[in-house]
């Protein structure tokens, strides 16, 4: 199978690829490097998921990018430095490959930033996705995988949070691009007979996290010895699921959509587990052996309670069954992040 991944150099992303050439498939990977964190992240999380060790010289940006496309071509892997954004120049790319499945994975993330600069998050995550749809429906790409968010549910009254409750409350403009996502996607199945899974994933964690993410960032900061930002009374809550429960979600429900017709559904993908952040910190402290210095701050504008997923449906449709307690995933992280850090 040829996977066009979106996103691909990314956190979840790099994961999958990993998963997917472990696999024996091909992969067509199409990632802008935005500067919403280093773009040295991405090379390093590019090199990792295709087996490829390397000590990479930093130049500049565009140099450096360059070299990784270089780099890491093959017979099975395609990077292309590309923003969804691009109709254009994403056009170019479905003319090249016989492209079986998307899976659609690029999105600008964050509830806070997304406060910050709603405007770009509708161009990246609404208009990206179309661009997307649109070029499936010109090229006769019958199978989409995308992903959405937990934060669809908003402050969500009922616990668990299930696939069927109403969405119709977001309170940040990342989640309600998400929501459009899920909306448009339907269009796109229904016009077009484009079979379709969104993938609302609760909270990931794990080796190549994004550094701006709190479990990364709390490490970080605490082994460093600087003051970590704490939101609240600390009994926020999350439902936070490990990156290879994640990836073994994603990658049931491409089978399950290969081997399905007239699909469109909507998945939780998280843990069951809830945590709070006062647990979340304290569990990091004990895989550190340090203490935490807290900076008490308030509830910042667009943060949720609480989240939990309801997995009864991705148990059901596509067997998925979560296998990494938090303590253990985080204890994994830490091993990871200290090791990167020598």
């Amino acid at each position: 199978m040829i996977y066009l991944v979106t996103g691909g150099s990314g956190f979840i992303g790099s994961h999958l690829i990993e998963r997917l050439l472990r696999n024996g498939h091909s992969v067509i990977n199409i990632d802008n490097f935005d500067d919403f964190y280093s773009y040295h992240v991405k090379i390093k999380n590019t090199l990792e998921s295709i087996g490829i060790i390397s000590d990479f010289e930093f130049s500049d940006k565009e140099t450096d990018i360059q070299r990784l496309i270089n780099l890491s071509h093959s017979d099975k892997y395609s990077l292309y430095h590309q923003d969804i954004r691009d109709k254009k120049g994403l056009e170019n790319i479905f003319k090249n490959h016989q492209i079986d499945m998307v899976i659609h994975l690029a999105a600008l993330a964050g509830v806070r930033p997304s406060i910050e600069r709603p405007l770009e998050y509708e161009e990246v995550n609404v208009r990206g996705s179309m661009n997307l749809w649109e070029l499936c429906k010109d090229f006769n790409i019958k199978k989409f995988i995308c992903a959405s968010s937990s934060s669809v549910y908003g402050n969500n009254d009922k616990i668990p949070f299930a696939e069927t409750d109403n969405v119709d409350n977001p309170i940040s403009p990342y989640a309600a691009t998400k929501k459009c996502g899920e909306i448009l996607g339907h269009v796109y199945h229904d016009l077009y007979q484009i079979d379709m899974i969104q993938l609302r994933f609760f909270t990931v964690y794990g080796p190549r996290q994004r550094p701006d993410l709190a479990i990364h960032k709390f490490t970080k900061l605490i082994v460093e010895g600087q003051e970590i930002p704490f939101y609240g009374d600390g009994n926020t809550a999350r439902d936070y699921t490990y990156i290879d429960d994640i990836i073994d979600g994603i990658t049931k429900s491409v089978l399950y959509l290969e081997n399905h017709s007239d699909i469109y559904e909507i998945i939780n993908l998280g843990e069951n587990q809830v945590v709070t952040l006062s647990e979340m910190v304290a569990t990091i402290e004990e895989a550190l052996g340090m203490t935490a210095m807290k900076k008490n701050l308030p509830m910042q504008p667009g943060d949720v309670t609480k989240t939990n997923a309801d997995i009864t449906k991705a148990r059901a449709l596509i067997d998925y069954q979560p296998s990494t307690d938090f303590q253990n995933g985080i204890k994994k992280f830490v091993e990871w992040f200290l090791r990167k850090r020598h």
